[in-house]
């Protein structure tokens, strides 16, 4: 008779309170890694759901210290240009800024920055050498669209311009002495080779935990499947600036993913893959031998997940996380707790469980950065929030050409549902961060590995887990 062991999530336990050296939370230190070679300030992900993270989101993770990784539901071309603007977004400087040539007309400039979303171009022919700048001042009471850009831009003679050894303070300070918004970088035959824009520096100084690469542009992440258009779209994303590939496979212990592993290390190099999902000791020391980068856990434990139902297969988070830890800790292999997050204590739970960061869903669906607009119901607001194995998911997959499966075929796994109006992200990830630093100071962890060591749980019963919550009081209508 085969014996069946035994499995909890994380509103089945409680973490020990322990003595604590911390004066207070805000000693708690969130930095942890992603991959082997990637590092987060805040423990945080949001999820590749396409009603959760593309570029606006992205955007909103970086700065905040986290990332955001793109969901795959989109053509190659829409996906590149995910990463690109996430890319642009913030970076002290432009490497590769938008020019327009001069004998162009004001009508065709308004258009390209609209496009684009900046605030003025820089002028040039295909040489690449500044001949000036056209801002928005230049062309606001401008009567005739039909003029040309060399008609009214500002020409390079007037200009204040940096070279390839401008550093951070010199461009600050030019800015402010000048009063000017764009800092044109050439070199020595006047061809640009960057810009530096005061919305940069600001940036630099609003967002001090932002999540940057080495060129100071924001972080973000790609996922892609293990099938289909992969291998081009991996390798597309790689060149728009993705920092991170996620394999994105509902059951990551398969040989589809391990072909998938072996194939995109050849075409990729050296860049960080993470794959998932799993939930068992034996497939994180698989997926560690086949050389990725971190794993993801969770099969079944998301909000709006239905795996367990349909498969009964599946493995409870808390528990999942604590046997993919205990192996993927021996590789050195980082560990991303993906699912089953509903409030800042699982996020405590799930880092002391020996995951290094959690990946969110559903809690940050129906953020003001989520994709999708607000819908009115009853006087509240609301907005989609589908899960990636959902039918509607695989609907968009077949109309992005991703897979040819007849629609008749598919087997949802995630259902689609409408959840609460919730405001921008920054607000609810800094309720969740600061639940996570007290649980640091309850715990006498100054660090995310302090708090993997000091962990200890305790088993609690339905009656404790109500003791939990707010309990015994008078509903107020």
């Amino acid at each position: 008779m085969r014996t069946i062991p035994f499995a909890l999530t994380y509103d089945d336990v409680l973490i020990k309170p322990k003595r604590s050296t911390l004066l207070s939370r805000s000693e708690a230190i969130t930095k942890t890694r992603l991959t082997k070679k990637i590092n987060l300030n805040i423990p945080i992900i949001s999820s590749n759901m396409d009603t959760v993270s593309e570029s606006e989101m992205a955007v909103a993770m970086a700065r905040l210290g986290g990332i955001s990784i793109i969901h795959r539901f989109l053509t190659i071309e829409e996906n590149i240009e995910e990463i690109k603007r996430v890319k642009r977004a913030q970076n002290f400087i432009v490497a590769d800024p938008y020019t327009i040539e001069p004998h162009k007309t004001i009508e065709e400039a308004k258009k390209f920055i609209a496009e684009k979303g900046v605030s003025g171009l820089l002028v040039a022919n295909g040489d690449r050498k500044l001949k000036g700048i056209l801002s928005k001042r230049d062309f606001i009471f401008v009567t005739d669209d039909n003029q040309l850009v060399e008609q009214v831009m500002t020409f390079r003679e007037k200009l204040i311009v940096g070279d390839r050894n401008t550093h951070f303070a010199e461009a600050r300070e030019k800015m402010s002495q000048y009063k000017i918004e764009k800092l044109p970088l050439v070199d020595e035959n006047n061809v640009i080779i960057g810009l530096i824009t005061t919305d940069d520096i600001k940036n630099l100084i609003d967002y001090p935990l932002a999540n940057i690469d080495a060129g100071g542009r924001l972080m973000v992440g790609g996922s892609v499947g293990v099938h289909g258009d992969y291998l081009e779209r991996a390798q597309e994303l790689v060149k728009a600036g993705a920092d991170v590939l996620v394999v994105d496979i509902a059951h990551g212990h398969s040989e589809m993913m391990f072909n998938a592993l072996k194939n995109l290390r050849e075409k990729c190099g050296g860049t960080q893959i993470i794959a998932g999902n799993i939930a068992t000791a034996e497939a994180a020391r698989d997926l560690c031998e086949a050389g990725v980068d971190a794993v993801k856990v969770g099969v079944g434990p998301g909000t709006i997940c239905i795996t367990r139902l349909v498969t009964g297969c599946g493995v409870p988070q808390l528990t999942a996380v604590m046997e993919v830890a205990e192996v993927a800790k021996k590789y050195g292999v980082p560990v991303i707790a993906d699912g089953g997050i509903q409030k800042s204590g699982d996020i405590v739970k799930a880092l002391g469980a020996g995951a290094d960061s959690v990946m969110l869903g559903g809690l940050l669906a129906g953020t003001k950065e989520s994709p999708g607009v607000v819908m009115t119901r009853g006087g509240k607001k609301y907005k989609v929030c589908r899960g990636s194995a959902s039918f509607a998911v695989a609907q968009r997959r077949q109309k992005v050409q991703q897979e040819n499966k007849n629609l008749s075929e598919v087997v949802p796994e995630g259902v689609e549902s409408i959840v609460p109006y919730k405001g921008p992200v920054a607000e609810l990830v800094g309720q969740l961060v600061g639940g996570l630093k007290s649980g640091m100071s309850y715990t006498n962890s100054h660090t995310i590995s302090e708090l993997q060591n000091n962990s200890d749980f305790v088993q609690i019963t339905s009656a404790g887990s109500r003791e939990s919550g707010a309990h015994d009081l008078l509903e107020v209508k």
